[in-house]
């Protein structure tokens, strides 16, 4: 039921923590992938860390609000394995300074990263998926600041406090899952989407204050872990959600519980 030997997906901001966990539990379960991301040298960087196979990973620039960009990953990953069972959004971006001092710029940065790129991606995945009548899977990933709003207590040492917009965005992205959800399964092509909580950054870990402020706001008293988020995504992807679609799965600890 969990099998995914031989599935190909493409994973986008695969440089980044999270997306480079997504890409490992893929490898880890037989699966194939289109790695994509802004920056190739990141992408190289990261690939040489994990130590990314040519067999099994390809690597592609790719800026998601750049429509080109996406119909080349998904060229590059029908040329190399044939086909693409299986689209991970998993790019974003956030933007840090106080509200009141939020430019045009930075918003559309955001938005049109979060909600435009996310958009074009489903776009033409579901092209390619109508052009060879083969089904599809997409999982989007959005954010439990798409559900609720952050708790400004929490901040006391750390200075990356989330934003109006990204909560914005991902709840945008949320509700773009049930819409897509349901317009696209006439498709075949089931999407669904996962809420991570707080992910604690292995390599430059978050405040010890925020990490136990965060702990006090969560049920199980902890940030996530980077490899906590791909189980539910290999899930979704798997053979074992096949009468899964539409639905946004919290993975937070519990936190958007209380």
């Amino acid at each position: 039921m969990f099998n995914l030997l031989d599935n190909v997906a493409i994973v986008t901001g695969a440089a980044g923590q999270i997306g480079s966990g997504i890409v490992n539990g893929l490898i880890a379960q037989d699966a194939r992938v289109v790695a994509t991301d802004v920056s190739l040298d990141e992408l190289k960087k990261v690939s040489d860390k994990n130590k990314w196979s040519e067999d099994n990973v390809i690597l592609s620039v790719c800026d998601i609000r750049n429509r080109s960009h996406i119909k080349e990953a998904i060229r590059k990953g029908v040329d190399k394995f044939g086909e693409i069972n299986a689209l991970v959004n998993n790019a974003g971006v956030s933007v840090f300074e106080p509200f009141l001092e939020r430019t045009e710029e930075s918003f559309d940065w955001v938005t049109g990263v979060n909600l435009k790129g996310t958009f074009l991606c489903i776009q033409e995945y579901t092209k390619y998926c109508e052009s060879t009548g083969k089904p599809g899977t997409i999982v989007n990933i959005a954010s439990h600041y798409g559900q609720v709003s952050p708790d400004p207590r929490i901040y006391t040492d750390c200075a990356r406090r989330n934003s109006e917009v990204y909560g914005a965005t991902k709840a945008g992205i949320i509700q773009m899952t049930r819409y897509f959800a349901v317009h696209l399964a006439e498709h075949k092509i089931r999407v669904n989407c996962i809420a991570p909580g707080g992910v604690r950054n292995p390599i430059t870990p978050q405040g010890d204050d925020f990490q136990k402020n965060y702990g006090y706001r969560c049920p199980m008293d902890r940030m996530g872990e980077i490899e906590e988020m791909v189980g539910p995504i290999l899930f979704l992807l798997s053979p074992a959600a096949s009468y899964v679609n539409g639905q946004t799965l919290a993975v937070d600890g519990g936190t958007t519980a209380w």
